[in-house]
């Protein structure tokens, strides 16, 4: 299951790897950040930070849009806790004491979760604490009789009238008199201070590690589709141009592909493919085991020889990727050709006009004519092939003809050429037999076939 999570200060990305490993670490969400998320073959989101000022907050009908298109979207600890309580009729899920308060009503507030924290290149931490912490911690020291009644009350007070930046513990000290009591509070805060939002995040993630076996994409039906307002159709707009926005490197990589036309029209061709067959894996809600991605990892490092972890790191650092975005990159490429998979009997007649405009189709033709008054009705007998035979005609075809190793999977090879497993062995069978009985070259040798255009 591919997950992504938004934190910043409330947890550390250590511990979010620890209790949930393999998932996507991202900051805290603003506004068409969820949106983007959702974009990207995610099957669950955990929000926990978002931005409340300075960046314009995530949206609920982001949200929305994103449980529409089948995607559990968890939230705890700060802002996720209050869009979980706002959505959670929706089928958002909401996780902790926290989400729990707004749900109830017993808080209200924004401010109760906001913090000021330092920025990303500092790790995000937290500068002020949270009136969430500030209120549990309260209550424990009120359990465990370091505080009564009424000074509970007063270091409540105190917090609460500063302003959420402000909020730290040696201010909130500085605003209540001087006393025996709040030297003795002071004093316990050093090791009985409460960190509620942490708490909370680390529940949800936890119910996250174990979502895949015991939960379900949301926790009430809600498919309704979002509504296309002007809004929200500025939202995708900006996102989707976020999105196709480019380095000044990468922008230098295509200037010097389109100083060879031929090269730069065929790479634009397999891009418009890949973006449609994404967009079309998006729509239909298209998901794909481990399996396949282990499968996409294995094809992609032995066609570049990327054999060895440090030939695998120094691809990396040639194509300008990291770890987690190479991941990213064979998920989109083997949902691409999942759905160019699932879509090969629509595409037949876009394929023989291809080949006809290219003018590749007359000498397949020839072939194929050559092929069928030569085999029909001479060749062997119409039984199946044994096992043996299969492997036989199998070794032969790969080895001889296209010189490569046979694949691990047959029967995705034959998917991948839109015919079925049987069909695929009938094909190499005709080939060897046409094959012995004219001595010409292989179809893969043919100076007619399409594969000359690359």
């Amino acid at each position: 299951m591919k997950v992504a999570v938004f934190a910043g200060p409330t947890i550390g990305a250590d511990e979010v790897q620890e209790l949930l490993p393999g998932a996507v670490l991202l900051p805290p969400a603003g506004q068409g950040d969820v949106y983007r998320a959702a974009r990207q073959g995610i099957d669950a989101i955990g929000l926990i930070d978002g931005y409340f000022e300075g960046v314009p907050s995530v949206w609920h009908k982001e949200i929305l849009w994103a449980m529409e298109q089948g995607i559990a979207v968890f939230g705890s600890a700060s802002m996720g806790a209050l869009r979980a309580a706002e959505l959670s009729a929706f089928g958002m899920i909401g996780v902790g004491r926290i989400y729990e308060a707004y749900a109830s009503g017993a808080i209200i507030d924004d401010d109760e979760v906001a913090v000021l924290h330092s920025p990303a290149e500092l790790g995000y931490t937290p500068l002020s604490e949270p009136m969430v912490s500030i209120r549990a911690t309260v209550e424990r020291a009120a359990g465990g009789s370091v505080l009564d009644t009424a000074q509970a009350t007063a270091v409540l007070q105190a917090a609460k009238t500063r302003f959420y930046q402000q909020r730290t513990w040696k201010q909130i000290l500085a605003d209540l008199p001087a006393s025996s009591w709040r030297d003795r509070f002071a004093a316990w805060l050093t090791t009985g201070a409460v960190d509620a939002k942490r708490e909370d995040a680390q529940e949800m993630l936890a119910r996250m590690a174990t979502f895949p076996d015991t939960g379900k994409a949301t926790d009430a039906e809600w498919r309704e589709q979002v509504e296309q307002t002007l809004a929200w159709q500025g939202l995708v707009r900006l996102a989707e141009a976020q999105e196709c926005s480019l380095q000044d490197a990468d922008r230098r990589v295509l200037d010097e592909l389109r100083l060879v036309p031929e090269r730069y029209a065929a790479f634009r061709n397999r891009a418009a493919l890949r973006f449609l067959a994404l967009k079309e894996a998006r729509r239909s809600g298209i998901q794909l085991g481990q399996e396949v991605l282990l499968a996409q990892l294995n094809s992609h490092r032995q066609a570049h020889s990327l054999f060895r972890s440090r030939n695998l790191l120094m691809w990396l650092q040639a194509n300008g990727l990291t770890a987690a975005q190479y991941e990213a990159e064979l998920g989109k490429a083997a949902q691409s050709a999942a759905v160019v998979s699932a879509m090969q009997p629509e595409l037949e007649p876009s394929l023989l006009s291809e080949l006809r405009l290219a003018g590749a189709y007359a000498g397949l033709k020839v072939r194929a004519d050559a092929k069928e008054e030569k085999t029909a009705g001479g060749g062997q007998p119409d039984i199946p092939m044994q096992q043996a035979e299969r492997l036989q005609m199998v070794a032969w075809y790969f080895e001889n003809c296209l010189h490569q190793n046979i694949p691990e999977d047959l029967e995705a090879h034959a998917a991948d050429l839109g015919i079925g497993t049987e069909e695929f062995f009938e094909l190499i069978r005709r080939e060897f037999l046409y094959h012995q009985g004219c001595k010409t070259r292989p179809a893969s040798g043919s100076s007619d076939e399409a594969g000359q255009d690359k």
